[in-house]
C-alpha cells in the first residue's frame, strides 16, 4: 500500500489511533506559529509510547540546523521534514536519507528548483496567507505528476476522504501526507475520519506491495 504519514500529531491517543489505522509515519511540528505546534518535551512523551515500527518525522520551518540536530536526538526522530525557505545548501548539513523537503509547485521553474534538493523525497504542498503548510488547500497535482519518477514523491495539500482516491489515481505518489483532512480541529484528529481515509486508501490503492519506501527508521 502507498505509505501514509499523518502529520500534526499533538496527543498520544491520536498517535496510537493513527498507527493502528496503518500510518507508516507520524509528523510532529516544531514550529511555534503553527496551530499544530508541539513542545519537544510533549513530543518525546508521545514518541516513547509508539510502536517501534512507526517512523517519527520532525517538521521544521527555517530552523537553525543546530537546533534541529538537538531535537533529533532528544526526541528520537527518524527523519527531518523542512517546510520553510531552506536552500539546497542548507539541506546538505544533514544525511540525505533523513531529509524530506516540502515544496510548492506553481510552474516548471519550481520543478527544476525542487530537483536540486539533496533529499530522500519531495513533499508537494500549498502555501497560503503566510502559512507554510497545513492550509487545507489542494496542491498542484498536474505539476506533481511531472515529478513522478524523477524524485520520490509525497503528495500533501488538502487531502481528505473525498479526494484521496482521485489523488492516488491522478498523481501516483510513493506516499501521502495527511493533516487537516482528518482533523476535528487544528491539532486534534477525528478518529472516524482517520479510519475512513485509511479504508479508502486501501480500497483505491493499486500498489499491493511497497516497491519503494520513503519513511525509514534512522540508524542509531
Amino acid at each position: 500500500m502507498t505509505e501514509v504519514k499523518i502529520c500534526g500529531i499533538t496527543s498520544t491517543e491520536d498517535a496510537l489511533v493513527a498507527a493502528h489505522c496503518g500510518a507508516t509515519a507520524l509528523g510532529f511540528i516544531f514550529y511555534p506559529p503553527s496551530p499544530r505546534y508541539i513542545k519537544p518535551e510533549d513530543a518525546k512523551i508521545i514518541i516513547s509510547a509508539l510502536p517501534d515500527k512507526v517512523v517519527k518525522v520532525g517538521v521544521f520551518v527555517n530552523e537553525k540546523p543546530e537546533n534541529i540536530k538537538k531535537l533529533v536526538e532528544a526526541c528520537a526522530l527518524d527523519m527531518i521534514q523542512l517546510h520553510g525557505d531552506e536552500s539546497s545548501e542548507y539541506c546538505r548539513q544533514f544525511p540525505t536519507s533523513m531529509m524530506i523537503k516540502a515544496v510548492e509547485l506553481k510552474n516548471n521553474d519550481d520543478i527544476d528548483r525542487a530537483l536540486t534538493y539533496p533529499v530522500a523525497a519531495l513533499l508537494i504542498d500549498t502555501r497560503d496567507a503566510g502559512l507554510y503548510g497545513g492550509t487545507g488547500k489542494k496542491s498542484n497535482w498536474g505539476l506533481a505528476g511531472d515529478l513522478r519518477g524523477k524524485k520520490p514523491l509525497i503528495l500533501s495539500g488538502g487531502l481528505n476522504a473525498e479526494n484521496v482516491a482521485d489523488a492516488l489515481k491522478t498523481v501516483g505518489p510513493v506516499a501521502l501526507d495527511i493533516n487537516s483532512g482528518v482533523e476535528a480541529s487544528p491539532g486534534k484528529k477525528d478518529h472516524q475520519k482517520l479510519a475512513c481515509i485509511f479504508d479508502i486508501i486501501q480500497a483505491s490503492d493499486t500498489k499491493h506491495e511497497n516497491l519503494q519506501s520513503i519513511f525509514k527508521k534512522r540508524d542509531i
